[in-house]
């Protein structure tokens, strides 16, 4: 994927700043620093040409080399690993949570400037003191100047690889690592351009192949995912202010019924009354004519006139009940107007936060597309793993080759396209050779002009012989193929997930024959309770947790 004139300076600049870095321990002014952290969003993975997409971290050299979209060394800093006992673990990690400012509420003193924590449990690079020797409680110090600069240039899900030497990525071509289909590529740049509409794929449902506008990996692909992000943010934008001035306008509603209301029910009571009144008098109609019946003739004037007064109190009692009646319907009416636009006002709410909810999950589905993939092989539980965003996408069966064998661990990672589509693939393996394959003679190592010797070039080898030993699935492959983006990585591993791997994290490996101290004396927080990881229940990644 070709540069535009304004990447191409942007690396050049990054590219000078990285010669300084190197030489002078990795020093870069706050102001830069800031405007860095400022010009990429927290979700994708640094790809663009120059930025970090990759950081290996050599436990026996205690130094990190940053890699960028191109595969090229452009920083490299003495570190500080964990002490023994409090070991950093060996494995592959993610940055999941940055913090400029950070303190530690596990340690007394533990400032970690520039935090980008690796692990919830509290692995992290942060800016600390370097003695010479390992010494930290299982995080990787750096230099201050180089933890604030590194700071400026990584975004969220930038992959931390942590090995016992240090192993520079090589590139590496295999028909096993996915790529666009060719087919596909081949009717979509047939296929004159119809509207900028979003690509008819995504992860999870295979549109079929005459189903193409745009070819996935082409330039014009990237930018549709991005654009339709973009329009999905600002639609879900849209939508989340239309849900809260709808609600707030239910509120108003309700509101304005709320005395409406309650004179309604004040009306009853007066009609209820009046009512009671009117049963009284009747009552004492009756027992006035009552008595006027039984009276002898020199009384009867004076029981007439209880009945004339008993029958006037009954008119005025009467009238009372027509009045308060009369009120109690007025009121009613106003009342019920009250509650109806109340109730509309309501229902309106209802289906504007419905709409928001599903323009959030729309935006969230874009932006998460535009996000690399992580592909994850276990030996170990004889399965293949896909997250996207953080998010876990699909799992199902893989086969394995002479799968009693030990395969070893490599990282490939997606670089970017080339020749029309096609995908550059580096790879990292965890080992100087690969314990899958019969020991080979270690490759000298040359000292650098940096502390401790050269990187060892990944062994190129034994990652094709893992490669050759995997079958992945035809409807998987083409799954995936469509959404390989610059930053997706493929994992093969002998090992299963660490219990590390969870909500908003990347697939997480611990090797299993290195020390883990730092790892094993961490408390798991709450999060890691499966009804929290995945909503309720047993977590259907729980099995193959190590």
């Amino acid at each position: 994927m070709k540069a535009t004139p304004v990447l191409g300076c942007c690396f050049a600049a990054l590219a000078a700043v990285a010669c300084v870095l190197v030489a002078l321990a990795g020093s870069i002014d706050g102001a830069s620093a800031k405007s860095g952290r400022e010009g990429r969003g927290r979700e994708g993975h640094a790809n663009t040409p120059g930025a970090p997409m990759l950081a290996i971290v050599s436990l026996s050299d205690q130094r990190v080399s940053i890699y960028d979209g191109d595969g090229r060394r452009i920083l490299q800093s003495p570190v500080s690993t964990g002490q023994t006992g409090l070991e950093t673990p060996t494995g592959i990690f993610s940055v999941v949570q940055k913090k400029e400012v950070h303190q530690s509420n596990v340690y007394e003193d533990g400032n970690m400037p520039f935090m980008q924590r690796i692990t919830w449990t509290g692995i992290a690079l942060h800016a600390g003191v370097l003695p010479g020797q390992p010494a930290s409680h299982g995080c990787v110090r750096m230099p201050h100047a180089f933890a604030q600069s590194l700071f400026g240039l990584t975004d969220v899900g930038l992959r931390v690889i942590i090995l016992r030497d240090d192993i520079a990525p090589a590139e590496i071509e295999h028909p096993a690592l996915f790529k666009p289909d060719p087919r596909r590529l081949e009717l979509a740049l047939a296929a004159p351009p119809v509207s900028d509409r979003p690509p008819p794929v995504r992860l999870g449902i295979a549109a079929p192949p005459t189903d193409v506008t745009v070819a996935p990996g082409s330039p014009r692909y990237l930018q549709l995912l991005k654009s339709t992000a973009d329009a999905r943010s600002a639609q879900a934008t849209a939508a989340t202010k239309k849900a809260s001035e709808a609600r707030q306008l239910a509120q108003r509603k309700a509101t304005e019924a709320a005395p409406a209301v309650k004179a309604l029910r004040t009306a009853e009571a007066n009609a209820g009354k009046a009512d009671e009144l009117l049963r009284g008098a009747e009552r004492a109609l009756e027992t006035a004519r009552t008595k006027a019946a039984g009276q002898s003739a020199p009384e009867t004037d004076g029981a007439e006139g209880a009945v004339k007064a008993a029958d006037l109190a009954k008119e005025k009692a009467s009238a009372k009940v027509a009045e308060a009646q009369a009120q109690l319907e007025t009121t009613k009416a106003q009342a019920q107007a009250r509650l109806d636009a109340a109730a509309r006002a309501d229902d309106d709410a209802k289906a504007a936060e419905s709409a928001r909810d599903a323009a959030v999950e729309a935006a969230e589905e874009a932006a998460r597309n535009t996000s690399p993939v992580s592909v994850f092989i276990s030996r170990k539980t004889q399965r293949l793993y896909v997250r996207q965003g953080y998010v876990p996408i699909f799992e199902g069966p893989i086969t394995i080759r002479d799968a009693d064998k030990p395969i070893g661990t490599f990282v490939f990672t997606a670089l970017d396209y080339r020749n029309a589509g096609d995908v550059r693939w580096s790879v990292v393996s965890m080992y100087k050779y690969s314990e899958a394959m019969d020991p080979i003679v270690q490759p000298a190592r040359k000292r650098g002009e940096g502390q401790g010797f050269e990187a060892i070039a990944a062994d190129v080898t034994a990652a094709k012989a893992a490669l050759d030993r995997i079958a992945i699935g035809p409807d998987d492959l083409e799954r995936i193929s469509e959404v390989v983006l610059p930053g997706s990585s493929l994992i093969i591993s002998d090992e299963g997930a660490s219990i590390e791997t969870g909500k908003d994290t990347d697939f997480v490996v611990i090797l299993s024959g290195e020390p883990q101290g730092g790892l094993k004396t961490r408390r798991r927080e709450p999060r890691y309770r499966d009804d929290d990881f995945f909503g309720g229940g047993r977590s259907p990644f729980s099995f193959f947790w190590n």
